[in-house]
């Protein structure tokens, strides 16, 4: 797996005090160089095959361009909705439990952990920063069993020093961000964020039992949650 950082700026003045915030994330191709990540999560995806909803007919009303398109992003939004909902349900290990096993594989400080699939089956990815500060560790969990089922390792002084930049004189972890959001809803994802101003936070993603997802902050010294940045 090849190992890149992802900086994505976020418009989060209005919320955390003003400026520019940066999320500190971790991406891969999907692929692994270490042997243990053939391993295939228990919690296998289920392909929709593209099906499309019921077509409404004999009403000139729908006859127009404008009402397919709307029906059909109405539609997509369901399914995509549907589909958040039914991972979030299939994960039954915890974002903060899985982060806890990551740390058991690969000792540091995790600085991200997203529920994602991969090669047809459900995983958190798990990102860890090693203790020597420059070492990355991407490790994944299986959400069914908890088990680790792979990872890989880079070394990054950069990177890592931004990310170290960032949780300094925090008392917040990422796991403690998970466990202070898991009252919004099924935790989904959690990055670390760094502003402009100097201030950071864990941005945390939560998933509804509809399917709904909602970001939050959370502060990295008192783990108060906010309402974070609404998406794109």
């Amino acid at each position: 797996m090849k190992r890149n950082i992802v900086i994505a700026t976020v418009a989060a003045a209005a919320l955390i005090g003003g400026g520019t915030a940066t999320t500190f994330a971790l991406s891969g191709d999907g692929e692994s160089s270490s042997a243990s990540s053939a391993q295939k999560s228990s919690v296998q995806l289920k392909d929709d095959g593209g099906a499309r909803g019921t077509e409404v007919r004999g009403d000139d009303r729908y006859d127009d361009d404008r009402y397919e398109d709307r029906d059909d992003d109405d539609k997509d939004d369901r399914d995509e909705d549907a589909r958040d909902a039914a991972e979030a349900k299939a994960a039954k290990v915890s974002a903060a439990d899985a982060i806890a096993a990551a740390l058991r594989s690969a000792s540091g400080t995790a600085v991200s952990a997203e529920l994602d699939s991969d090669d047809g089956g459900l995983v958190w990815d798990v990102d860890v920063l090693g203790k020597d500060g420059s070492t990355w560790h991407s490790v994944h969990v299986d959400p069914g069993t908890g088990k680790v089922l792979g990872s890989h390792t880079e070394k990054d002084a950069e990177d890592a020093a931004e990310a170290g930049a960032a949780l300094k004189g925090s008392s917040v972890s990422a796991a403690d961000a998970a466990k202070a959001a898991a009252g919004k809803g099924t935790v989904t994802s959690v990055d670390l964020e760094d502003e402009a101003g100097g201030k950071g936070a864990w941005e945390v993603e939560t998933v509804s039992a509809k399917g709904a997802e909602t970001h939050w902050l959370v502060n990295l010294t008192s783990a108060e949650v906010t309402p974070g940045p609404l998406d794109d």
